[in-house]
């Protein structure tokens, strides 16, 4: 796999810079960002920039809300990032059948409705078109991606062939998935099916032939994954046994977080909440085949929430908000050792914010595993903060700020200079204009082995680009980058920074030696 050009390198966290920007925010003409020329273009800014990582949001195909934290699979991509130029180079579908479609009406923003509408439709040419089923390629794809390709692509044909309602509502023998109905769905939406592998097919095709050239070109590629998965996915359908459902496979408690300085009420996720007993006395199999997946995609993996690997928020399902739910002892080290057993050369971060104890710390340490630290949340409570540079531990991730944060500037502009003096002071700026370029310089020269920023922070832009707003709906997932807007300008500062602070890659260091 691509991820062994550079396998001897990601032993240990490498230090150096990256830049989270998620593939959706990629410039395209067809609405949203693909694996195409753009994200190629993405990857030689890197390294004009002296940047080491770049760092994506989930890439799985995305339900209700459009969140990526919230899809289909675990362990499926996305069909939306499948770049449509590339499939026309391969003649498999033309630039009228395209062209037939209103992909766009603002460059800035996804617009996931339109995308809905049009993009299942050219990729079923292009399926048809195609006479992958006849190649060797394809059957080892099929043989490689066994665990999860089946029930995936045959949950997506059910699910269309059910005016995509969630699977809870599908006729009871599918849902219950007898054997006589799995059968009959599997030879009556049998061309349906095909197309669903097909569209995963060229979506990790195209996606190892990126990850190829960053590699190549000295850029690990971090993931993200969520640590729970959507109700209504394949995953829960296909393995009820492995998540805590009552015999109506309604869910008996979901996901979330307590109320905290931020949300009175806490945070009712929804998501179904894992049988961890269940899931231990299968070996942790599930998770050892996403984990492995996963390592197949990327360089380095981020576990969303990973407290909840050692203790989770448990809400009974049907309450109105999250107060009502309890903390509850996770799996801890039996899981961490069934990730490792499956990622072969690939890294763990473990998002290790909100309420971190004793117990996630020590978990920490036993397993080597980097934490991150968030520099927005630095200038608040005083110097033993732990956002704050100097508490920081060389085995960590900084981050300007995450998805679900405000952009440095616009978190920033809504201070007060009152409530901005400690950060002046600290940062060594007299204006508030000059904060974020000073965060940018303080989280570098830090002992953090990585800096990364969103990609809306280094082009300074407000909260109009923020990516999410916890709790919300409606506007979030949308921002993209307009096609030209990193400029020379900003990789000359980026690859200045990361040479002051000996972030260069490893090659680029021994050059300036």
């Amino acid at each position: 796999m691509a991820g062994d050009t550079i396998s001897k390198k990601a032993q240990g966290l490498q230090r150096g810079a990256g830049l989270l920007l998620p593939i959706s925010s990629l410039p395209s003409p067809y609405g949203i960002g693909t694996l195409g020329k753009e994200a190629y273009k993405f990857v030689d800014f890197l390294v004009d920039a002296g940047q080491t990582y770049w760092q994506v949001l989930p890439v799985g195909p995305t339900s209700y809300g459009d969140s990526p934290y919230q899809s289909f699979s675990a362990f499926a991509g996305n069909p939306y990032f499948i770049d449509l130029d590339t499939l026309v180079e391969e003649g498999l579908i033309t630039t009228k059948d395209i062209k037939q479609y209103d992909w766009i009406s603002n460059v800035e923003y996804v617009e996931y409705a339109k995308i809905f509408e049009s993009r299942f439709e050219v990729l079923r040419v292009a399926y048809e078109n195609s006479d992958h089923m006849q190649t060797q390629e394809y059957a080892d794809f099929v043989e490689r991606n066994a665990y999860w390709l089946d029930d995936y692509s045959l949950y997506m044909a059910v699910k269309f062939h059910f005016d995509n309602v969630e699977w809870q509502q599908w006729d009871d023998d599918i849902k219950f998935r007898s054997p006589e109905a799995v059968d009959r769905y599997k030879e009556e939406l049998k061309d349906d099916i095909d197309f669903w592998k097909f569209c995963q097919f060229k979506f990790f095709e195209q996606w190892d032939e990126l990850r190829t050239y960053a590699n190549e070109n000295g850029i690990f590629m971090i993931g993200d994954i969520p640590i729970y998965v959507a109700m209504d996915s394949a995953d829960v359908w296909a393995h009820k046994e492995l998540f805590e459902l009552d015999e109506d496979v309604k869910p008996i408690n979901v996901a979330g977080v307590p109320p905290d300085a931020f949300s009175e009420d806490g945070q009712l996720w929804g998501n179904p909440l894992y049988n961890w007993e269940a899931m231990e006395n299968a070996g942790f199999e599930w998770w050892k085949e996403r984990m492995r997946s996963n390592s197949e995609l990327y360089d380095l993996i981020r576990i969303d929430h990973f407290i909840g690997v050692v203790n989770y928020y448990s809400i009974p399902a049907g309450s109105k908000s999250a107060k009502t739910g309890e903390w509850r002892k996770g799996p801890g080290k039996k899981l961490t050792d069934a990730i490792d057993s499956a990622i072969g050369d690939a890294q763990i971060i473990a998002e290790d914010l909100g309420i971190v104890n004793p117990a996630v710390k020590e978990l920490l340490r036993e397993t080597g595993y980097p934490g991150m630290k968030i520099i927005e949340f630095a200038f608040e409570g005083g110097p033993s903060n732990d956002h704050l540079p100097h508490n920081y531990q060389p085995n960590s991730l900084v981050y300007g700020g995450t998805h679900d944060n405000e952009t440095v500037a616009g978190y920033f502009a809504a201070k007060t200079k009152k409530e901005l003096k400690y950060a002046m002071e600290y940062l060594g700026v007299t204006s508030k204009d000059d904060i974020p370029d000073a965060v940018l310089r303080t989280a570098y020269a830090s002992v953090a082995a990585i800096a990364i920023f969103q990609v809306q922070d280094i082009l300074g832009l407000g909260n109009e680009a923020r990516m999410n707003t916890p709790s919300t709906l409606g506007d979030n997932w949308k921002w993209r980058m307009t096609k030209g807007c990193l400029k020379k300008a900003y990789a000359k500062k980026l690859y200045k920074l990361a040479e002051f602070y000996a972030r260069l890659p490893e090659e680029e260091e021994e050059i300036n030696e």
